[in-house]
């Protein structure tokens, strides 16, 4: 009998295995990015701002007032050179301040008669961005390994990029096992809903997957079980998720299929509860195969324990990274297994509790949770202390 590896000690194996064969960096268009990885730091091609500009309408100003108007200077233009005291040019909100200014004049702040400003204060706070007041030309912004999303697309336009060195998402498959499962309709008669194959897709895509291939649900033979995941290899999926069969039970098909593809283990159960018969396991082309648990909490536990940090190495992004919650009530340890309890955050205090129906088999619990607190092996939570939190798979503007 296999004995479970450490949960820390899993994360770590399966972030390395990915990491080990993650794809190669491509050039994108700025506009196909999103979500992407960046493949090298993101830097500064000029200096922001690459020339000073103007932050108000006013007036751009050599000397003592009064000043005569010699121009105007609107965003876009390139501005000339002040050479003479007492002289201005009208200036836009964006413009270029022309050399040889000395400060910029709000139009509220001055009085104007003709051609000629008669009068005008600068505020105490100059009223133009200087040259590389943002970030100075090879700054380093990002560092390769950053995720991409909108606010790195809008940034890296301003610095000049048209397109950006990335590396693409790893392509995933999911697999659904069980002869017991309906597709559709209300369970009864000794079958039950399937309620992974629905789900997990949108889960694995806001882990940052492309999703290539789906079946639901695959028949509990060996025969089917291989040919599913031929199936999921030929449709080009680096990272195949399963559900089921990984036990050894009568219907427990995964491990042998494995066997028959000739694949290796890098992980074969983890202690940690719920959820402790976990896989990772990768075939002779390269491709991964992560067996997740039937029970939806434990299948979850599985995908944040394993297929994260495995999707994280893939894409060449660094280990994923726990925030911290304080508990708002005590949360019991699993003995010398890792504890990851659903807790939810509590909109008026602030603190994570422990939600209520999470046994392996239910989802109400998981609907209603931020993700998983961390308790480990010969420990509890206790509340008012903090634990680790790892946060379930969030789109961009869902918050933990």
């Amino acid at each position: 009998m296999t004995l479970p590896i450490a949960w820390v000690d899993a994360r770590e194996a399966v972030f390395e295995a990915g990491s080990a064969v993650a794809s190669g960096a491509v050039p994108v268009p700025l506009a196909e990015s999103d979500g992407l990885t960046l493949a090298e730091p993101l830097t500064t091609l000029t200096a922001l701002p690459a020339f000073p500009t103007s932050s108000v309408d006013g007036w751009a100003v050599r000397g003592a007032a009064p000043w005569r108007i010699t121009g105007r200077v609107l965003a876009g233009d390139v501005a000339q050179p002040l050479t003479a005291d007492g002289t201005c040019v009208e200036i836009a909100t964006g413009g270029m301040v022309p050399e040889g200014t000395d400060h910029v004049v709000r139009i509220e702040d001055s009085k104007v008669d003709g051609d000629q400003v008669l009068s005008g204060e600068p505020r105490k706070v100059p009223d133009w961005r200087l040259i590389g007041e943002e970030a100075a030309l090879g700054d380093e912004l990002l560092p390769a390994g950053a995720p991409i999303t909108p606010g790195v697309i809008g940034l890296a336009a301003a610095c000049g990029y048209d397109t950006l060195l990335c590396r693409p998402k790893p392509r995933s498959a999911l697999l659904v096992f069980g002869d017991e499962l309906l597709t559709a309709g209300v369970p009864g008669a000794g079958r039950v809903r399937d309620a992974l194959g629905p789900s997990l897709p949108s889960w694995l895509r806001r882990a940052g997957t492309e999703v290539v291939h789906h079946r639901a649900p695959v028949a509990d033979t060996l025969e089917d079980h291989v040919a599913a995941l031929k199936a999921a290899v030929d449709a080009g999926a680096e990272v195949i998720c399963t559900t089921g069969g990984t036990m050894h039970g009568p219907v427990d098909h995964l491990h042998p299929a494995l066997a028959e593809l000739g694949a290796t283990y890098v992980v074969n159960t983890v202690a940690v509860r719920p959820g402790f018969p976990m896989l990772v396991a990768q075939l002779p082309g390269g491709q991964f195969v992560a067996g997740l648990p039937g029970n939806p909490q434990s299948t979850f536990v599985a995908l944040v324990s394993l297929v994260l940090p495995l999707l994280a190495g893939l894409a060449g992004r660094p280990r994923p990274v726990h925030s911290t919650v304080s508990l708002g009530a005590d949360i019991p340890g699993r003995g010398d297994f890792t504890h990851l309890a659903l807790v939810r955050r509590d909109p008026v205090d602030g603190l994570a509790y422990p939600v209520a129906h999470a046994g392996s088999s239910m989802l109400r619990g998981l609907a209603n949770s931020i993700g998983f607190a961390v308790i480990p092996p010969g420990g509890r939570g206790l509340a008012g202390t903090p634990a680790q939190l790892v946060p379930l798979p969030m789109l961009d503007g869902e918050r933990v």
